[in-house]
Formats: C-alpha cells, sequence, structure tokens
C-alpha cells in the first residue's frame, strides 16, 4: 500500500511517503485463510461474508476490481467472474434467502480458486 501525505511544518512542506511490504499483506492474507478453514468446514454458509471481505481485499490489493461493472478491465477477467458468483451466493445467504447447499459449496470453491491463484502468481 503506497500513499502520500503531505505536512506543513515551520513554512515547509514535507512529503511522507508511507510504503507497506508486500509480504507483509500476503502473510496476513495466509494467516486470515488459515483461521477461516475451521469455520468453513463446520459452516460454510456462515463463513461466506469473512471469506469473500478476504478474498476481496486480496483482488484490491492486486489491483483487480471487484464490482460487474469493472470487471472487463480486470487482467484476469475470469478471476473476477468466479469472485463475483461467489458473491452473489454470499449475498443471497447474507439476505436470509434459501440457498442451495450445493451454491454455498461452489461458492466457497470458487473463493478458494480465486485465494489459490492470487496466492500463486503473485508471490511476493
Amino acid at each position: 500500500m503506497y500513499c502520500r501525505h503531505r505536512r506543513f511544518t515551520g513554512g515547509r512542506l514535507w512529503h511522507l511517503t508511507a510504503v507497506r511490504d508486500p509480504g507483509l499483506d500476503r502473510h496476513e492474507w495466509e494467516t486470515e485463510w488459515q483461521g477461516l478453514e475451521p469455520l468453513v468446514a463446520d459452516s460454510p454458509a456462515e463463513a461466506l461474508p469473512e471469506v469473500d471481505g478476504l478474498v476481496e481485499r486480496m483482488l484490491e490489493g492486486h489491483g483487480f476490481p471487484v464490482d460487474e461493472e469493472h470487471e472487463f478491465e480486470a487482467p484476469e477477467q475470469e478471476v473476477v467472474k468466479e469472485f463475483l458468483e461467489a458473491r452473489r451466493v454470499t449475498r443471497l445467504v447474507e439476505a436470509g434467502e434459501a440457498v442451495d447447499p450445493g451454491d454455498i459449496g461452489a461458492a466457497v470453491a470458487g473463493y478458494r480458486n480465486v485465494y489459490g491463484y492470487l496466492s500463486e502468481r503473485y508471490v511476493a
């Protein structure tokens, strides 16, 4: 993550730049994924929103769009499509809709695929 801030001090303009190590994000994502695995195994429908949030942050961290409006701009559109389909199921579960367990399983598999792809392809 890169950000630039300007600060005025004593009539001078200072630029502060924060640089975040991409390896740090990867470590945090892996740790979070490992922490979610038991919930995914025990209650996949309950885990979907948490998994969605993690995969969304990963996609954004790698510069992927996470909405349908901009999916065509993604370097690998199929990755975003798989995420968006899993997200569609997640939103149905969150809304209290009746969702087929097979669709929940497919959503979990979709998130796993995207997570795996990003973990392997974008090694820090």
